[in-house]
């Protein structure tokens, strides 16, 4: 373990140095160009999804077993579309911006607040969606401009040799990507290597252990972890379509995945129906195939189903009466990561999501909106910190940097205390009565008193 004197010089001693020493080089020349020149290998890159279809198709089914229709909806044309978002609003999101409404007591300053990138960005990958779980958050460093060294999942080797070429004939910059081994020992090096941020997608006790460490060496981190994602099935709820898709959410990707829908909460008028529509095969012979869905029709208080994260197709529905019990079960587990709520009562539906600590509330939808490139996506409690996709999610991959010019040669602040002149708490006490006195009398009284002020300051 390094200790809390982490300086400059420790570097020589770090995991991956000589990968972490190139990608500071690449990137202070990346950094620098406009932010329209770093978009170009990213449209190029959405253009090579499609002329590369076949080989990231082969190499996902060769590593997870996913089938190629299900790898092209949900990860390849989202992440095609989430590089034309980038394409299309990230020099707007990343440009300077003025601040307006500054105080009096600022009066003659002008104020731009810059996003800067933190430098070298670690992404420490899955291996569920290999693709869309690791090209958002490495295409939303790299437009920021970072410098990335990517760790991919031992579990998903195939597919990271064709995205790291991907990546490499799109055209960004020798060094500004670089690829990590794809080995389980390569994880725990990455909290020890010299790196200004970290995004980690993966399991909360990974996540937990992973946080302690840079926590320790104060580097900033996004986590996306595990949920025990919840379902809200409210009495005027079409059940067939609610049932459906709470079967289509346990079981996706043969329920590998952090958002899946594991817990549904019934209102009890349509509980029973909602457990019948549910425990049908809608899928028939084609489930086969397929891990088959779990169903645990009101487990106990304490059973695991209820609070516990799982990657697998199993399904707790419990039944509710009012919509205060509900929120009382959802409260049960520490995983905040995704709800939806199934109703005709859109206004209620809002209201509901307004009281979920969660990330994402879909109203009669599961999972799939949550893709959505432009709006961002993250938990809280058990289910990590910090987001991706959307504005927060590229504004994530900067640090936030405020420019002030100050003009004129009156300074108030400086001069009251080298020169000890009591006409500067004139000054101050005069603009603090002007802004913020109750009455126009005494607001009236700090505008004198402030002109007296400036009058006299600097004469004694």
């Amino acid at each position: 373990m390094l200790s809390g004197g982490w300086a400059y010089h420790s570097r020589m001693t770090t995991p991956f140095h000589a990968e972490t020493a190139a990608a500071r080089i690449a990137q202070f020349t990346w950094a620098n160009l406009p932010v329209t020149a770093r978009l170009r290998p990213v449209a190029e890159f959405r253009r090579l999804l499609v002329e590369r279809l076949n080989d990231i198709t082969v190499a996902i089914a060769a590593d997870v077993k996913r089938p190629p229709d299900q790898v092209v909806s949900s990860e390849v044309l989202p992440v095609a579309d989430a590089a034309k978002w980038l394409e299309k609003q990230a020099a707007s999101i990343l440009k300077p911006r003025r601040v307006n409404g500054r105080p009096m007591w600022l009066m003659g300053c002008q104020d731009l607040v810059c996003r800067r990138p933190w430098g070298v960005v670690a992404v420490v990958g899955t291996w569920n969606y290999p693709l869309f779980l690791n090209a958002v958050p490495v295409l939303h460093a790299l437009v920021a401009g970072n410098a990335v060294v990517w760790k991919p999942s031992e579990n998903a080797p195939r597919f990271a040799e064709v995205f790291a070429e991907l990546i490499r004939d799109a055209g960004f910059p020798v060094g500004c990507f670089t690829m990590l081994p794809a080995t389980r020992e390569a994880g725990p090096m990455v909290a020890e290597a010299d790196v200004d941020f970290v995004h980690f997608t993966g399991s909360e006790p990974v996540g937990r252990q992973l946080a302690k460490r840079l926590g320790e060496r104060l580097i900033p981190s996004t986590l996306e972890l595990s949920g025990c994602d919840a379902m809200f099935v409210l009495a005027d709820a079409n059940v067939e379509l609610a049932a459906r898709a709470a079967w289509y959410g346990a079981t996706v990707n043969d329920g590998r995945t952090c958002m899946a829908t594991r817990r549904v909460f019934v209102q009890r008028a349509v509980w029973e129906k909602f457990v019948e529509v549910v425990r049908r095969d809608p899928q028939g012979s084609a489930s086969e195939s397929r891990a088959p869905l779990r169903v645990a029709a009101n487990p106990p208080p304490g059973d695991p189903s209820r609070r516990e994260s799982t990657f697998s197709p199993t399904l707790a529905v419990l039944p509710f009466d009012t919509l205060d019990e509900a929120l009382a079960l959802h409260a049960e587990s520490p995983f905040k990561l995704t709800a939806s709520v199934f109703t005709q009562n859109i206004a209620k539906a809002r209201t509901l999501a307004a009281k979920l600590p969660v990330g994402n509330v879909t109203i009669n939808d599961v999972i799939a909106p949550t893709a959505h490139p432009g709006t961002p996506f993250g938990g809280r409690g058990a289910s990590g910190w910090g987001v991706t996709q959307g504005s927060e999610g590229l504004l994530q991959m900067t640090v936030p940097q405020t420019v002030t010019v100050h003009s004129g040669t009156f300074r108030p602040h400086v001069e009251s205390v080298l020169t000890n002149d009591p006409a500067g708490g004139e000054v101050t006490e005069g603009m603090l009565r002007m802004a913020h006195g109750r009455t126009l009398a005494t607001r009236w009284q700090g505008l004198k008193q402030m002109v007296q002020g400036m009058m006299r300051f600097g004469r004694r």
